[in-house]
């Protein structure tokens, strides 16, 4: 299983990424860090910078066909940088137009609005981005982790790095059927 990360060259919350990423590996599938520019990205823990991590591709030379599945890490700063970003939306959007699994933490669904992707589904969040996703069509509910396949793609997400271990039983086991 090949999985895209994708995150803005910083503001990620750094739990956010590697705790899915870390599971990923022990479930022996293939991360792959993509950014909007190659380098390192910067991770922060809450406002505090912490860890830098290289990047192995940029959104720019990715390819939704290369991967399985999709994750994307939370952070208040890094989907509201990627919402910015023309290919970053777009290469989102070809997970969702090729039924490919997306999964997202956190603030992270701020990017699905930007995407025009949370319409019709049911998803969770961050408690301060619920209107946003009511005002773009979608349903939020406060719960540890949703999944939710009323779209082109199978959608999950959860709330916050204490859902972690929730959301990343959810992924692995939504992205391997996905792919089996």
């Amino acid at each position: 299983m090949r999985v895209a990360f994708l995150m803005a060259p910083e503001g990620v919350e750094q739990i956010e990424l590697t705790d899915p990423w870390d599971a990923l590996l022990a479930a022996g599938g293939e991360p792959r860090l993509i950014s909007t520019h190659g380098g390192r990205i910067q991770a922060y823990n809450h406002l505090d910078a912490a860890d830098t991590f290289a990047v192995d591709e940029t959104v720019a030379d990715a390819s939704v066909d290369d991967y399985d599945g999709l994750v994307l890490p939370g952070g208040v700063a890094n989907p509201d940088a990627l919402r910015l970003s023309s290919r970053a939306l777009a290469f989102i959007n070809g997970f969702f137009a090729t039924g490919r699994p997306v999964a997202a933490i956190c603030h992270a669904p701020w990017t699905l609005v930007e995407a025009d992707a949370v319409r019709g589904r049911t998803l969770t969040s961050w408690p301060s981005l619920k209107t946003d996703i009511r005002n773009a069509g979608g349903s939020w509910v406060d719960e540890q982790v949703v999944i939710d396949n009323n779209g082109p793609n199978t959608l999950i997400t959860s709330r916050k790095p204490g859902d972690l271990p929730a959301f990343d039983e959810a992924f692995l086991a939504q992205f391997a059927a996905a792919t089996s």
